[in-house]
């Protein structure tokens, strides 16, 4: 029996088949009381989630949907770029180019404006500039670092991960959100107490 499908749809789920590699990608935070670290598809569905909870503690006026589309994609780049550790100096110097290509090569699959809009969507989250892609890494800086401090610091210790560090990858989240930034501040200073960052 022969199966004709819609060439769209034929794209859109082979799309949907080439991004369930995100599975596949592990990050460097643990998934709570397990000993194992999350993956990306984890992690994105994670942030989506937070976006809905916590998008009333953003200080600028933000698409809510937009930033959920937005964090569910922002990493799909990483089936071929690879996950780059938040604080590896040398894995980012390479980083922006790597996920460029990777961009390209995963969002082509799509049918054209679909391809169009989700890589302009990527790409939003990349530059930060819009209030959404500014919430939306904010969002990709809290929830690691709410899961580092629920493990004991088991990430950061493992990378000898810096109090100055942690600080200056979550600064920026004063300008989106003082609620959140002084809850990242508290972390950070009871983390460093602890003696779970150095």
């Amino acid at each position: 029996m022969i199966i004709l499908i819609d060439e769209r749809l034929k794209k859109q789920i082979e799309f949907l088949v080439e991004t369930d590699k995100m599975k596949n990608i592990y990050r460097q935070t643990y998934v709570l009381n397990e000993p194992r670290k999350e993956n990306d598809a984890e992690h994105s569905w994670h942030l989506a989630l937070l976006a809905i909870i916590l998008s009333e503690h953003s200080d600028l006026k933000i698409d809510v949907l937009k930033v959920m589309k937005m964090v569910v994609i922002h990493d799909i780049v990483e089936i071929y770029a690879g996950d780059t550790y938040c604080y590896d100096k040398e894995g980012y110097k390479d980083k922006a180019e790597r996920e460029e290509k990777s961009a390209r090569r995963v969002f082509s699959v799509l049918p054209d404006d679909q391809y169009h809009e989700l890589y302009n969507l990527w790409r939003e989250f990349e530059d930060g500039i819009s209030n959404e892609a500014k919430f939306a890494a904010v969002l990709d800086r809290v929830q690691p670092l709410t899961l580092n401090y629920r493990n004991n610091g088991q990430s950061w210790k493992e990378h000898n991960v810096e109090k100055s560090q942690v600080e200056a990858r979550n600064c920026a989240t004063k300008n989106v959100s003082e609620d959140i930034y002084e809850y990242i501040n508290d972390i950070i200073n009871d983390a460093n107490v602890k003696g779970w960052l150095k």
